[in-house]
């Protein structure tokens, strides 16, 4: 197994500055939940008039009525309400795009990542010529022009430098560029906006500050307020696309998509020139072994889903390959506005490594061809680009 170290820890020495984890204890995780669980039907009525009205948005805090198990009874009205605001604003298309993995090397030990350090497994990190022949194996799978590049978080070894060759390198395959790495420094996304970049995603894992340290003991990701003012960063540098996200199964995930309706009204407000995305991703076994603590059923998930909807008319909902065929298929026409194709979650997966070791198991492991035929098969249109390099 190769050591893993890194030179320095950007965390020790940069200033946090005000972000919204100075905010976030205006919120008591506890009383989220008493929020959901209190709700009533009386009080998912009231919401789902307010936001037929569509006056206003509904707040955070109405958000939690609707994925509450009082909601569970309007199921059908709110998916009806959910795909109305959806063709409204996006018509009948599905965005697709495609993960390439460069490096699987991680500093940190969260336990439920199959790149955890601890894991005994050789690791790969993929020179720039690999990941050219990625680029032109993905472009032979289907006309994607939505790369999202994902990385562990090993800051000497796919640092700031390394992730702008990398963006040069991909950049002639495809028009829209999209990271998922370690969160960075602001001046450090700025600068990737210069060499392609157009969105950044990053998960929070979990909002629970207490719970947190438990699931990230070591590593960079273990410093919870570092990563969390991370969207302040994205959203200073003038990121264009910012992506946003829990892990659903590690703590209550009523209580943690709350916050997160929460952390993006924030950030709406004070970064309004970024567009947003959010993703719904159920927790999978993994190279560590580890097993979901909670488990969030087909019917919640779909109530998450049409609740955010119903939340924020503009917002990109995104469902990945961890969702198996069916459901996916299902769900695209009631709020869904991207899903990815082909998916392979280990570094070179597509030309270089096809058998490194992989972030988590694929559910969904259609062709991207089979996927837009499926999309189509439900009267929608797949669309293959949304962005082009003379915006940049």
């Amino acid at each position: 197994m190769q050591e893993l170290r890194f030179k320095s820890d950007p965390t020790k020495d940069a200033v946090f500055g005000h972000g919204f984890a100075d905010e976030i204890g205006n919120y008591d995780w506890d009383d989220t939940i008493r929020i959901v669980d209190s709700a009533s039907e009386a009080d998912v009525r009231r919401v789902l008039a307010k936001a037929r009205r569509n006056v206003k948005p509904l707040t955070p805090e109405e958000f939690a009525i609707l994925i509450s198990p009082a909601a569970d009874a309007f199921l059908e009205e709110m998916a009806q309400l959910s795909r109305h605001y959806t063709l409204e604003r996006f018509g009948n298309t599905i965005s697709m795009y495609i993960p390439m993995y460069v490096s699987n090397a991680c500093t940190n030990k969260c336990v439920y990542c199959g790149f955890n350090h601890d894991n005994p497994f050789t690791r790969t990190t993929l020179t720039f010529d690999q990941i050219e022949d990625e680029c032109k194996a993905i472009k032979d799978l289907g006309p994607f022009e939505n790369l999202l590049i994902v990385s562990g978080e090993y800051p000497s070894l796919c640092g700031v430098e390394y992730l702008e060759k990398a963006l040069k390198r991909c950049r002639p395959y495809f028009h829209n560029l999209t990271i998922e790495v370690q969160p960075m420094k602001a001046a450090e996304y700025e600068r990737l906006t210069h060499s392609g970049l157009n969105g950044v995603v990053c998960f929070q894992e979990t909002y629970h500050k207490e719970a947190y340290k438990k699931y990230h003991p070591q590593g960079m990701k273990s410093h919870y307020a570092w990563r969390l003012n991370g969207f302040d960063r994205m959203g200073e540098a003038g990121v264009h696309k910012i992506g946003m996200g829990v892990l659903l199964g590690l703590e209550d995930w009523r209580a943690d998509v709350v916050m997160m309706a929460r952390h993006l009204r924030y950030l709406q407000k004070r970064y309004w020139r970024s567009r947003f995305s959010v993703n719904f991703p159920r927790m999978r076994p993994s190279e560590s072994g580890y097993q979901p603590k909670v488990v969030i059923s087909d019917r919640e998930l779909a109530r998450l889903t049409f609740a955010f909807r119903i939340f924020d008319h503009d917002i990109d909902i995104s469902f990945s390959t961890r969702e198996a065929p069916s459901y996916r298929d299902n769900i695209m026409r009631l709020g869904v506005t991207s899903m990815s194709a082909g998916s392979q979650t280990e570094p070179g997966g597509y030309a270089t490594s096809p058998e490194a070791l992989e972030q988590f198991e694929v559910s969904d492991d259609r062709t991207p061809a089979d996927v837009a035929q499926a999309i189509r098969d439900h009267g929608y249109e797949p669309v293959w680009k949304d962005w082009d390099a003379i915006f940049d």
